[in-house]
């Protein structure tokens, strides 16, 4: 295959797959040494395009140090692409080291890190920046190649981005030739996020991939047998109808849109649950232990439904998921198309998705967004100067 070393081609062989057309184009672009934006639909291999360079490099030119720094929105989404990527690495045979470091990463495993970085480390915001306060910093990451910032819309324009801004400033004085690569799904404004991502602010020096197209997806507003009630914003009457539809798909995700709705949902479909069937809950006040637990079994399979919040509507892929469920409005067309993205992660398999308004003006924003998502819509990208309050955190982080 084209430009790819042989375990890489063998790899995708094996499979039975080929390369996407942005997937080389990204590889043209690492191996160019450019900045790069990859804008592309859920299930298209985004992540893996963003990694084709690294890969390719570590095993062309194997190498000791940090090579490649992966920035998540989530912790969830951080574990999620580990496990996808040490899957091809340990079948390739090939020798590269990958390791997350967040919050839930043990403290012996982050002072290792600093000793003995992997080739490939997998953060947040946060992390990064906290790893850049330690004295020793400039030298873990005078090897670095390249920064990936997956999902990158959901931060680049909250003072979360404004945080990783300033990290990647100060990677680029210890690492020159540091090259930044972004993906998402969900971009309306590619040349504002050029902006954001280049090093100067210069979009010219940021290419642009898009993807192709993916499959539209099916997307269904879910009306009661009665009437939706005129009060409330939780969706808790339609639990037996959300339960019958569980039942029907093989693996459902149930979003809402706070950690104690979650709850009550969770609680409400036990009740009726008539089949006894393994259903799981997954918000972030739950314990490290419980998250991980509930992430092992949708891996597996095991659970035919998980009623999740934010903490999984990004990127994280389970295979096995043919249904989304949104519990009350879902808060724009953008946010929308990327929890609906969780089912049928493929790109040519439409996306199956039904909306539970929570009150009858629920019904009109879950319409509008369904209308905006089906016009090609996207909720717009609203940069702004950044956050002089993060700017004082970040340098009081380096005294």
């Amino acid at each position: 295959m084209t430009d790819l070393p042989e375990p890489l081609s063998a790899w995708f062989g094996t499979r039975g797959w080929r390369p996407r057309r942005h997937q080389l184009d990204m590889l043209a672009e690492g191996r160019a040494g450019r900045h790069a934006l990859l804008v592309a639909a859920t299930g298209a291999g985004k992540t893996l395009a963003g990694f084709l360079p690294t890969l390719a490099e570590l095993i062309e030119a194997p190498r000791e140090g940090l090579h490649t720094l992966y920035v998540s929105p989530l912790k969830a989404l951080a574990v999620d692409i580990q496990r996808n990527l040490v899957t091809p690495i340990d079948e390739m045979g090939v020798d590269i080291r990958v390791e997350t470091r967040t919050g839930d990463t043990p403290s012996d495993r982050k002072a290792r890190q600093r000793i003995k970085p992997p080739h490939i480390l997998l953060t947040t915001p946060e992390s990064l920046s906290l790893l850049l306060s330690y004295p020793d910093s400039a030298t873990l990451f005078a090897t670095l190649r390249t920064i990936v910032i997956d999902e990158v819309h959901a931060f680049a324009t909250s003072k979360r981005g404004d945080l990783l801004v300033l990290s990647m400033a100060r990677l680029q004085r210890y690492a020159p030739s540091l090259r930044r690569v972004a993906l998402s799904a969900t971009v309306a404004d590619p040349d504002g996020y050029r902006a954001w991502l280049a090093p100067d602010g210069d979009i010219d020096a940021v290419s642009l991939v898009v993807g192709e197209p993916g499959a539209d997806p099916n997307i269904e507003i879910l009306l009661p047998q009665d009437r939706i009630p005129w009060a409330g914003h939780s969706g808790r009457y339609a639990a037996e109808q959300v339960m019958r539809q569980i039942e029907a798909h093989r693996t459902s995700i149930v979003f809402c849109n706070t950690r104690s709705l979650c709850e009550l949902i969770f609680q409400d479909l036990w009740k009726a649950n008539d089949q006894g069937l393994p259903i799981g809950v997954h918000h972030g006040s739950l314990s490290l232990e419980a998250r991980r637990k509930v992430e092992g079994a949708m891996a597996a399979g095991k659970l035919r439904a998980l009623v999740a919040t934010a903490s999984l509507d990004l990127g994280v892929d389970w295979g096995d998921v043919d249904c989304v469920i949104q519990m009350g409005a879902p808060k724009g067309s953008s946010r929308l198309l990327q929890r609906i993205g969780r089912a049928n992660h493929r790109l040519d398999e439409a996306s199956e998705a039904i909306l539970v308004p929570g009150n009858r003006f629920e019904y009109l924003e879950a319409r509008a967004a369904l209308d905006a998502v089906e016009a090609g819509e996207l909720d717009p990208d609203l940069f702004r100067p950044g956050a002089l309050d993060v700017l004082a955190q970040h340098v009081m982080a380096m005294a």
